[in-house]
């Protein structure tokens, strides 16, 4: 398999050197040069197989020629080693629950999968690759966990000054080694502008090799798609004939590209929501057919707080641009915070479920889109406790579990390039 550039360049490259890369020499991002499908007869005996040999089917395509069976087999081992369950929770609604990993959010997968996929890159290599990542929140606690003294990898970390909870501030700069948090004076979007200029700075990155842990990367992305196979394992007996449809979280999009490309490969859920709070560049998007980018507004469901999201670019790629093609896979809602906290407050109470902010962006805008001859799943991306202060706003009696900010090892950074520059040189 080899990957291309979103913005048509001459790059033909493969999979080892897209994750390497991080982003495209023109400031693309990387795709693969095509979607294999997979035959009808796998998803129809598709209870008889364990998830990992569902994941191997699955990945397979896509990392010939950089990785042999055999350390897929091995990568795959390490990173899916805890349940990926469909609880159900009203009548043809289910949560897909994504934060049993070891920090509580569904960018374990990813993050996991890249890192084992990096470090047996680098494993022959004497030169040292350093990760720059922007997180609102999880993504910073998966990717600081999943690389964690990981021979011959240095991470460094840019999030959001004052937003993003106590619990994920913790998880990703308690570590130490060789994982580095900076605290930057600005929101995620700016973040995320500093990762991806130093990705496109070709003078730094002759001096540093480089890459990035956001879902701009495909090591990041790919393995994604395989919570939906899960989920539709698990609930195709109880399909009953009805279509079924996925209403995902979304941010900087990369669980709904990771399903779509699902999706083309021949899994059959019918639909995806893209289920975004007031950060709505995309929902105005497909409303509108204009994408205009925007400043991100913080929320209570911050981990989707992005006003520009990168792999909107890799929609617009698939589907060649075309608005009415995107708008038969994929429908919009957006959802306010005040709707946020009483979707919380009615799901405890009706259904004795506990959503974190995230899921219940996603369940409500379930709710609202779901049709008669649907079953609809909604993915909890992450687990309550990590939004204790919002979860406290929506049910008083949730108790808070602490984390101990005095052992958190975290830089101020300013929103500039020149200083983010001299921190990762």
């Amino acid at each position: 398999m080899k990957y291309l550039s979103t913005r048509k360049n001459n790059e033909n490259i493969s999979f080892k050197d897209a994750v390497i890369n991080g982003l495209t020499n023109n400031g693309g991002l990387y795709v693969p040069e095509y979607i294999p499908e997979i035959p009808s007869d796998f998803f129809e005996q598709i209870e008889s197989y364990d998830d990992l040999d569902i994941a191997f089917t699955v990945l397979k395509p896509f990392v010939e020629g950089s990785l042999n069976d055999a350390q897929l087999k091995s990568i795959l081992a390490e990173t899916l080693n805890f349940k990926i369950p469909v609880v159900p929770v009203e009548k043809n609604i289910a949560a897909l629950e994504l934060y049993h990993g070891p920090t509580q959010a569904f960018k374990d997968v990813g993050a996991r999968f890249m890192s084992r996929c990096l470090s047996h890159f680098n494993s022959n290599e004497n030169k040292e690759v350093t990760i720059i990542v922007a997180t609102s929140g999880d993504t910073g606690s998966a990717v600081a966990n999943g690389f964690f003294k990981v021979p011959g990898v240095e991470v460094k970390i840019l999030f959001p000054k004052g937003k993003v909870s106590a619990y994920q501030e913790y998880q990703m700069t308690s570590l130490g080694e060789n994982i580095h948090a900076f605290e930057v004076d600005g929101t995620f979007d700016d973040c995320q502008k500093l990762v991806k200029k130093a990705l496109n700075d070709q003078d730094l990155r002759t001096k540093k090799s480089l890459s990035s842990a956001n879902s701009i990367n495909v090591a990041r992305l790919l393995p994604q798609m395989l919570y939906y196979f899960f989920a539709y394992k698990q609930l195709k007996k109880d399909l009953k004939g009805k279509k079924m449809v996925v209403s995902v979280p979304s941010g900087n999009l990369g669980n709904v590209t990771a399903g779509l490309v699902a999706k083309r490969m021949g899994l059959p859920i019918d639909k995806f929501i893209a289920a975004h709070n007031i950060n709505d560049t995309f929902f105005k998007y497909l409303n509108t057919g204009e994408y205009a980018k925007k400043t991100s507004v913080l929320t209570y469901s911050n981990a989707m707080d992005v006003g520009d999201p990168s792999n909107y670019e890799r929609i617009d790629y698939f589907y060649n641009g075309e608005l009415d093609s995107i708008k038969e896979d994929v429908a919009a809602c957006r959802i306010d915070d005040d709707a946020t906290l009483k979707e919380i407050q009615d799901c405890q109470e009706n259904n004795n479920y506990t959503l974190d902010p995230h899921g219940a962006v996603g369940k409500l805008a379930l709710s609202e889109l779901l049709k008669e001859d649907e079953y609809g799943v909604f993915l909890e991306t992450a687990h309550p406790q990590k939004f204790a202060k919002v979860m406290k706003k929506a049910l008083p009696e949730f108790v808070e579990e602490t984390a101990d900010l005095n052992e958190c090892r975290k830089t101020q950074l300013s929103n500039n390039y020149e200083a983010f520059v001299k921190v990762i040189s």
